[in-house]
């Protein structure tokens, strides 16, 4: 394991780890293949051996009593050498897998644009399935994913790591406590850099089709979802399904690669405007040589928060806190990850593991994933907003589901 001041080391005890599958209770646990129920074994697999798949594997490893016990992807080389690595089986396809595998959940790290037939993959075999960011390229697609895990009552979750920080966590915190009064502004800056091999021929990054959009799609979307949900928890009132930002003004550009190779963005700069009249900026770049380390930034009449990557470099309130100290103390050091400024693979994985712990607890309890699909998809709906209002010239309303979340089983 990778170690992690800021997120930890994961702590899903083993007790507490059998899935629910479909829309019913928890699968039992099969006493031939897991032994005494206190070692019960959830069994994992993984759809798409891309990069983000060795990280998938990784965290999952980390998670007491799940075993990856599968994989696939289209090229047998590529899958059986992943195979190798991590101790599991290789599939050539995910019918395939789901069938012969018969995992208890499944983990999405295709291409963004590829997740929706993954997905339906797992939920027509009713399997709870959790998707890395984005949960796809548009809403449309995200609202078929949502659609058809609500008629199959299949549990369906999204990946955003940041969540999981404990220096994010923090600010949200304070956020639903009002420590920052009437909020003003969120921010988020991620000035970062990729090169042009990472926008090469026959890669997916940068393609309209599999991207879905560029570094605001790809590289800043944890940084939307980190300033929207952060956001969100200053407006109590706000329903669960609807989007804390209302209407935003963004431009794009490609400053820094080949217009002619690179279909999407490599530099986006946006205004938010938040339902509760706060303001919201963000600045989205994979142009920025050498790349620097992502910034969020909070604060209103009461308060500021400021963190650099896993730093908290500003912990400042009107009213001190007995444990602000302590908190100042806690996270005020320096980072230990780059976060993927310049490489795309400099991402410490131990908050994905507490992502999965966080998805895999809800279906053992019989609830809602806190980070579902509706939540997931939210910051798509903003990022869907700023490319219409980069192609117009003009303010794009943000676009809320149709439906409204369902109560808890």
């Amino acid at each position: 394991m990778i170690p992690d001041a800021a997120c930890g080391p994961p702590s899903l005890p083993a007790h507490s780890v059998a899935v629910a599958v479909g829309g019913g209770g928890a699968r039992p646990p099969d006493p031939k293949v897991c032994g005494e129920p206190e070692n019960v074994i959830v069994r994992a697999a993984i759809i798409g051996i891309g990069a983000i798949a060795r990280l998938h594997a990784k965290a999952l490893a980390d998670i007491p009593g799940v075993e990856l016990v599968a994989a696939t992807c289209r090229t047998e080389e590529k899958g059986q050498a992943f195979a190798n690595e991590f101790g599991c089986a290789w599939h050539p396809d995910a019918a395939t897998m789901l069938r012969r595998g018969k995992p208890d959940f499944v983990t999405v790290a295709t291409p963004s644009g590829a997740h929706l037939d993954a997905v339906l993959a797992a939920i027509r075999r009713g399997v709870p399935v959790i998707c890395e960011k984005p949960l796809e390229i548009s809403l449309q697609r995200i609202d078929r994913m949502i659609a058809a895990a609500e008629k199959k009552g299949v549990p369906i979750g999204a990946i955003f790591p940041q969540r999981f920080n404990p220096v994010i966590r923090t600010l949200h915190g304070a956020a639903a406590a009002g420590r920052f009064g009437p909020l003003a502004v969120a921010a988020s800056y991620v000035p970062w850099w990729r090169d042009d091999a990472y926008y090469g021929p026959g890669r997916w990054q940068g393609t309209k089709a599999l991207d879905g959009g560029g570094s605001l799609m790809n590289q800043s979307i944890h940084g939307v979802d980190a300033i929207q949900w952060i956001a969100g928890a200053t407006m109590p009132d706000l329903d669960p399904a609807e989007n804390p930002v209302e209407s935003v003004v963004a431009m794009t550009a490609v400053r820094a690669h080949d217009p002619e190779r690179l279909e999407v963005e490599d530099s986006c700069v946006a205004i938010l405007r938040f339902r509760n009249g706060a303001l919201g900026q963000l600045l989205a770049a994979t142009s920025l040589y050498p790349g620097s380390l992502r910034r969020i930034l909070v604060g209103g009449r009461d308060g500021t928060a400021e963190v650099l990557e896993e730093q908290l470099v500003t912990w400042q309130f009107r009213t001190d806190a007995p444990d602000d100290a302590a908190t100042r103390e806690r996270l005020g050091g320096s980072s230990s990850t780059s976060g993927g400024a310049a490489d795309p693979m400099a991402i410490n994985y131990a908050c994905h593991t507490r992502n999965f712990e966080d998805f895999l607890s809800a279906i053992q309890e019989g609830r809602r994933p806190p980070l579902d699909g509706l939540e997931g998809r939210k910051a798509v709906a903003i990022v869907e907003a700023c490319y219409k209002s980069a192609r117009t010239g003009r303010p794009a309303k943000v676009e809320n589901p149709r439906h409204k979340r369902t109560t808890d089983a």
